[in-house]
């Protein structure tokens, strides 16, 4: 069985703007990891999660892949943590409404079957509400 995350973000700025603050490296690195990321298909990047002891986390290096780049709209990469997250795929898909944009996101792929699966999920899902809340600061930022 295969789970997603998908959540609806609304931005009072431009898709020009928030794409900057999910195409950027250095931005990405400010709501989400450090990385080496670059917008190009085909690249090869990796995610740098810190450790987190209070938590009885490690940190993990996260490896992707640039599938889809059509700036300033949609943004596709795989993502690879190992274990009960291989192979699955994170998406941005960015749409004018009125003013501001609205932020389609999707974290699709998840195994449950996997022994680790939900476990994995429920992690992926906490971790991506905490990040996208922090997007919508960084975004501020940028256009400040």
């Amino acid at each position: 069985m295969s789970e997603r995350i998908y959540r609806e973000v609304m931005f009072p700025q431009s898709p020009e703007k928030v794409w900057r603050a999910i195409s950027n490296s250095d931005a990405l690195a400010d709501w989400m990891f450090p990385n080496d990321f670059e917008p190009k298909v085909g690249h090869q990047f990796s995610f740098e999660v810190p450790t987190n002891p209070k938590a009885n986390f490690e940190g993990l290096t996260v490896r992707c892949e640039v599938l889809e780049c059509e700036p300033p709209c949609r943004l596709v990469f795989s993502w690879s943590a190992g274990g009960a997250v291989e192979n699955t795929e994170v998406r941005f898909q960015l749409e004018p409404d009125g003013e501001g944009t609205r932020l389609i996101f999707e974290h699709a792929g998840f195994d449950l079957t996997h022994p680790h699966g939900n476990q994995a999920f429920k992690g992926a899902e906490y971790g991506w509400a905490k990040m996208l809340k922090q997007l919508l600061e960084v975004v501020t930022e940028l256009t400040a």
